[in-house]
């Protein structure tokens, strides 16, 4: 199993950015996907996923509003739509598959419902 991020770079508060995610050696569908982050000197956060075949999405209340996750199957990509960036959204963003077509997202262990993760692309928001 390979996921690969893209789609970092600098980008100015209030402005967007698209990351994406390919992933190999699964049957991707029937994985729920998230996306994760973790800013310099925080823990990792759970930042959003999408429900196997697109059945639905959990976002957390950080980005809610703000982020949009989506996949698609035919090319085994999920992507995170990041707009009206703030300098708080900056971190290391990490794709990852869940262990299951649905799981748990607001849970303290959430991080357990994932069984591999991508190396991570640098999102950095200032001016």
């Amino acid at each position: 199993v390979q996921l690969v991020e893209s789609g970092g770079g600098l980008a100015q508060p209030g402005g967007s950015l698209r990351l994406s995610c390919e992933a190999s050696g699964i049957t991707f569908s029937n994985y729920a996907m998230s996306w994760a982050r973790q800013a310099p000197g925080k823990g990792l956060e759970w930042v959003a996923t999408i429900f196997a075949d697109a059945a639905g999405s959990d976002y957390a209340d950080s980005v809610k509003g703000r982020f949009t996750v989506s996949r698609d199957n035919a090319k085994n990509m999920v992507y995170l739509q990041m707009t009206r960036l703030k300098p708080e959204d900056t971190a290391l963003y990490y794709c990852a598959k869940g262990r299951s077509a649905s799981i748990a997202t607001r849970i303290p262990l959430w991080v357990y419902e994932y069984d591999f993760w991508g190396q991570g692309t640098q999102v950095t928001v200032a001016t």
